[in-house]
């Protein structure tokens, strides 16, 4: 599909998975971060190094959490913009046979 004819709640979808997968490789990182951390957190501060790492997990952290916001207000956006007629059949009310 091109970008003309991606409707907004493809668009929002695109982009909510897009931020979904960076959300994984942020989680990912701080995990590392973090543990490279604690095997090495006594040499570091023998190297004045320890300040450095920590800012950059507390950085890497805000990320993650604000990639987790966005991704919230981004899927309640999908599901406003999902049409009404797209709902499951099974909220729909049911003809009787009669």
């Amino acid at each position: 599909m091109t970008a003309s004819t991606t409707t907004p709640l493809e668009h929002v979808n695109n982009v909510l998975q897009q931020l979904k997968d960076m959300r994984h490789h942020s989680k990912n990182n701080v995990e590392h971060l973090t543990e490279h951390w604690l095997l090495f957190d006594g040499e570091l501060k023998a190297l004045k190094q320890a300040e450095l790492i920590e800012a950059l997990m507390t950085r890497q952290s805000e990320l993650h959490s604000a990639l987790e916001a966005q991704i919230e207000v981004l899927e309640a956006l999908a599901v406003e913009l999902t049409p009404k007629d797209e709902e499951p059949e099974a909220t729909a009310p049911q003809k009787s046979r009669h």
